[in-house]
């Protein structure tokens, strides 16, 4: 019997730090990991936007191994996935010049001039679906050799961002030097502020 027991530790042990590293935040539920485009990747953490005091989007960082910094995120090999689920409407073009500005925050001027054409396809994408509704989310895949996909209410929008000081670019909204939001940066991140 205690072999038994012995045999079926490693699994139960197993079990419970995949359920322990599963979140839920602001009601939405951030799975323990994802496969994107054949990897399974791990839930980094998760948080809440908050603009005021109000909650505007949850988001969840995955990642096929543990970050704690912006530039392990971004250099860390294979597939990564943002996902974000909004909270409250939101005008989508609105979130898309939001999105600009929160990597023009994080650059410098000519870095930021370098990526001018993708960041208004970007903005473009968002302003086609006129307004993102509570529960409604998008994915942010960074998968190499690829590019960048972004897919709104589970839909591929157009072609992949090939440029991957595009998708750094975009993470620093979240997790650059000047984020969006510090709570959430430090959730993401899986770090104690």
């Amino acid at each position: 019997m205690l072999s038994v027991f012995h045999r079926a530790l490693p699994a139960l042990l197993l079990a419970a730090g995949l359920q322990a590293s599963a979140a839920e935040v602001g009601g939405v539920h951030f799975p323990p990991q994802v496969e994107v485009h054949g990897a399974t990747l791990q839930l980094n953490g998760a948080g809440v936007r908050y603009k005021a005091v109000f909650k505007v989007y949850a988001a969840g960082l995955y990642l096929g191994r543990k970050a704690s910094t912006m530039d392990e995120v971004t250099k860390a090999p294979g597939p990564k996935r943002m996902s974000i689920t909004m909270l409250r409407e939101i005008d989508a073009g609105e979130l898309g010049k939001l999105f600009s500005r929160g990597m023009e925050d994080n650059m410098d001027r000519a870095a930021f001039a370098q990526l001018i054409p993708g960041i208004m396809r970007m903005s473009q994408i968002f302003s086609e679906h006129k307004k993102l509704n509570a529960g409604d989310s998008f994915t942010m895949d960074w998968v190499p050799g690829r590019g960048l996909l972004i897919s709104v209410k589970g839909k591929v929008q157009g072609e992949p961002f090939k440029e991957p000081e595009f998708f750094a670019a975009l993470m620093g909204i979240w997790l650059g030097r000047s984020p969006a939001d510090w709570k959430l940066k430090n959730e993401l991140l899986d770090v104690k502020s």
